[in-house]
């Protein structure tokens, strides 16, 4: 299927980085290096267990920032801390807080058809 980036950025206060991410629609969080959320100040403010692809556990800091897609506007979505090792990920809840699906065939982002029931 191949990889697929976009870019876009990530906001607190006024602030924001630039940042190039993974869309990983199998990543239920959208996840920020440690680099780009200790630039912009997110403080934790839960803490959370994570399966990684291999079945290994990892804990996992967890913040809000504001993301912004460019095209598609800006939201305020829940965002792990990243630590080293970790690359910054576009997670399906970011996904669907900006109502969109990854196209796997196309490789692009496109607007999804909700239920309102």
């Amino acid at each position: 299927m191949g990889l697929v980036f976009i870019d876009g950025y990530v906001g607190k206060g006024g602030k924001k980085v630039r940042v190039r991410f993974l869309v990983d629609s199998g990543t239920t969080y959208t996840v920020v290096r440690r680099d780009v959320w200790e630039e912009l100040g997110l403080e934790p403010i839960d803490e959370m267990e994570f399966i990684l692809a291999d079945g290994t556990t990892v804990k996992r800091k967890i913040s809000e920032a504001l993301v912004e897609l460019p095209g598609y506007g800006e939201r305020h979505s829940p965002v792990v801390l990243g630590e080293s090792g970790d690359e910054n990920l576009l997670g399906t809840v970011t996904l669907e807080i900006f109502g969109l699906v990854l196209d796997p065939f196309k490789r692009e982002l496109r607007r999804i058809r909700a239920l309102m029931k």
